[in-house]
């Protein structure tokens, strides 16, 4: 797929980019809702991520520029430099000064990843969070003896994003997950990183779920469960792998208990 293809413009000079799967009427609406720089970075990324899992954008394609992204998704210029550092980071995109930024690749799409209707009961939630109890703890303790400051700067970023979109009113879910998958990265072995990104934002149970708890609930029970990423954060800041990996499983464990309570009362 060629970067013409990709996003063009027309002959009035604006940008048309329904080639990345963006219609061009609902371009602009769902990230120029959003206020925060940061947020808007992590939803950038999203998109831009999307598209390269589900082949909209192939390897060796050249992403847009910096303009055609402003304009295609009413963003700033700081957005999007950050979105393309983060896709950088996961190893999405490569830039070559100069050139330009180019696709790498992403997991092929017979390679094993959560689709929505895996985790569609209260059950699979659960199943999932076992795996991920297994997986995300030792990741924390290998993290915990491994990390960089740069490593810490992006977890830090990541609770900064989340305590923000939960004030704003949001869920959080694209912020949770970048702590999660910033965590693996820290580990330094690549196959925990490759595993986090392959099970993707599903992992993140609210991601599937409707709550029917109050906004002041809910909101009280988002910033609990950034307390105990802040838990985590600082284990692995301290160098002590124990810690981190007793914090990342007591903080899956709880979100897998309160699944399990909800499981029982549904039956009930």
């Amino acid at each position: 797929m060629s970067y013409n293809a990709i996003i063009v413009a027309d002959a009035a000079g604006s940008v048309n980019a329904t080639g990345m799967g963006f219609p061009r009427e609902s371009m602009n609406t769902e990230l120029s809702s959003r206020r925060r720089p940061r947020s808007l970075a992590y939803e950038l990324v999203d998109a831009l991520g999307d598209r390269i899992r589900d082949g909209a954008l192939a390897p060796g394609d050249k992403l847009p520029t910096e303009a055609a992204v402003m304009a295609a998704f009413g963003v700033s210029r700081t957005v999007v430099r950050e979105a393309i550092s983060k896709l950088q980071a996961a190893g999405l995109v490569d830039t070559r000064h100069g050139v330009g930024t180019f696709v790498v690749g992403a997991v092929p799409a017979t390679g094993f990843r959560l689709k929505p209707e895996a985790v569609s009961t209260l059950r699979d939630v659960i199943a999932v969070l076992e795996l991920r109890i297994g997986i995300e703890t030792e990741a924390a303790g290998l993290a915990a003896q491994r990390r960089t400051g740069r490593d810490l700067d992006a977890l830090r970023e990541s609770l900064d994003g989340f305590e923000q979109a939960v004030r704003a009113g949001r869920d959080a879910v694209p912020q949770d997950f970048q702590f999660h998958l910033g965590i693996a990265r820290a580990a330094h072995n690549p196959h925990f990183a490759q595993m986090i990104d392959m099970l993707g934002t599903m992992i993140i149970p609210r991601a599937r779920e409707r709550s029917h708890e109050s906004k002041s609930e809910r909101r009280a029970y988002l910033l609990k469960v950034n307390a105990e990423h802040e838990s985590i954060l600082s284990a692995i800041a301290a160098e002590d792998a124990d810690a981190a990996r007793a914090a990342m499983r007591t903080h899956l464990a709880n979100s897998r208990e309160r699944r399990r309570r909800a499981a029982l009362e549904k039956d009930e």
